[in-house]
């Protein structure tokens, strides 16, 4: 690879991340005037659990400005993963040859959904269940009132983790199909990767076993759908 020919990959690398970039800025902007209903769409979680008499509280002097400002952002950069999928997709395909150039649009797609099913399964199942869980252990004489940043931390890490986790099926398919793996060696591999999904549950969730568990046995059964979609598609 030339000179010249990095110099190229790195201008246009350069160019797909502005225009990620100006999405985000645009879709931050125009959130600003609808943070308030972004905040109760995405608290409604914790809310519709909490006890009578029981809300939110801001610890810090600033916090009443700036988690409403926090938590645009976060809806923002949630919003503009499709794009910056895309724009990935676009980045590398040029390097790819005729065969493989054929399932980029399915894996695109795919990656789409997937990221998206994974932020919905952590927000409508995951975190109803475990906040339901952490209520129900306090005991009587504590009366539970979250820090708003500290929740929106708290989701939102869950929300990307969860995210990026479901998109194992693609990983798993990308890794036989460009031969860094073949099918039989990741069969062979079932037992260390589970143990590797365990740790970045570990590492990718807040604190505590639920979220752990709730992450890293999705990631294994993704794992497996991932390889059976590979063996119907050689």
């Amino acid at each position: 690879m030339t000179k010249d020919s990095i110099t190229n990959h790195l201008i246009e690398l350069r160019s797909r991340l502005l225009k990620v970039f100006a999405l985000f800025a645009i879709l931050s902007i125009a959130g600003i005037p609808f943070a308030s209903e972004i905040y109760s769409f995405i608290a409604s979680p914790l809310i519709d659990l909490l006890p009578n008499g029981s809300t939110m509280i801001a610890t810090e002097v600033a916090s009443p400005f700036m988690a409403p400002i926090k938590l645009v952002l976060y809806v923002a950069l949630l919003l503009s993963m499709p794009w910056l999928f895309y724009q990935t997709w676009m980045f590398v395909s040029p390097g790819l040859y005729k065969e493989e150039k054929k399932i980029t649009a399915p894996l695109m797609l795919s990656t789409i959904i997937l990221f998206f099913s994974g932020v919905c399964f952590a927000f409508f199942v995951v975190c109803p269940i475990i906040f339901k869980f952490f209520i129900g252990m306090a005991p009587a004489n504590i009366q539970v009132m979250t820090d708003i940043n500290q929740y929106l931390s708290f989701i939102f890490k869950l929300l990307f983790a969860f995210g990026i986790a479901f998109e194992i099926p693609v990983a798993t398919v990308i890794t036989i199909k460009s031969g860094i793996a073949t099918r039989e060696s990741l069969i062979s591999a079932r037992p260390y990767l589970i143990i590797l999904f365990l740790v970045i549950g570990m590492l990718l969730t807040p604190p505590d076993i639920f979220s752990q568990l709730f992450l890293a046995v999705p990631m294994w059964l993704l794992f497996e759908i991932g390889i059976l979609f590979s063996r119907n598609n050689k």
